[in-house]
């Protein structure tokens, strides 16, 4: 493993001179990336985590140079990838640069992505509110590239963690929203049921009787499944 850190030392030194150099054009931003790139593949072999998700910042930065924006959204993942095994924080905060960068060159299905991945990590952390923030924003993004399906999980786990927090008529209006979506796609319609059981449960929760009479009469005449 010494071996391995060794050789990422030496590459990440001899990129930070080429980046020191004088050079025409944006040449030694290019040579400089490469060198980083092999950096950080040998800290990553050494599981060196913490200097794997530097070096790869740095490349992300010369992409940035280059104004090659989806190649240093590419090195911020990779970057967030490494952190994940050292500091939650790190990767989020890597993660959203990653997702701005998306949004800005119009790749919705990568910012959706990761924005799923940061909600994840909130997740992970307990920290209900953030996740919840991050799942609407995927959910959002999926639904704008017409990815249903992962829209749909996106949107239950919000409604899940509505319902967690006591904000049970978020969580029903998702799940009726999820169960009337689904009822016009033959793959999906057959989970209409789970999903108006999940919200008569929120209804209980609420302990309105004449509400929860409503709903159950709802449901059968215009969301159940046929």
């Amino acid at each position: 493993m010494g071996d391995q850190s060794t050789r990422g030392e030496e590459f990440e030194k001899n990129a930070e001179k080429k980046l020191n150099s004088w050079s025409f054009f944006g040449s030694k931003y290019e040579d400089a990336a490469d060198l980083f790139d092999k950096a950080a593949n040998f800290f990553k072999l050494a599981k060196s985590w913490d200097r794997a998700g530097s070096i790869y910042v740095k490349l992300a930065n010369c992409h940035l140079k280059l104004e090659s924006t989806h190649e240093a959204a590419q090195a911020f993942v990779s970057a967030a990838h490494c952190y994940k095994k050292t500091s939650t924080k790190e990767a989020i905060s890597c993660l959203q640069q990653a997702v701005n960068m998306f949004c800005d060159i119009g790749r919705l299905s990568m910012a959706a992505r990761y924005y799923k991945e940061i909600a994840e990590l909130y997740e992970s952390e307990q920290n209900i509110e953030q996740a919840i923030d991050h799942y609407e924003k995927a959910a959002d993004f999926f639904q704008s590239e017409e990815v249903s399906t992962s829209a749909n999980q996106c949107k239950q786990k919000v409604a899940q963690f509505a319902a967690q927090i006591e904000q049970y008529q978020k969580a029903i209006e998702i799940y009726e929203e999820i169960a009337r979506q689904s009822l016009t796609n033959n793959l999906l319609k057959y989970g209409v049921k789970g999903h108006l059981l999940n919200a008569g449960l929120c209804q209980l929760c609420k302990g309105d009787v004449v509400a929860i009479t409503n709903a159950l009469e709802r449901y059968q005449v215009d969301l159940f499944p046929l």
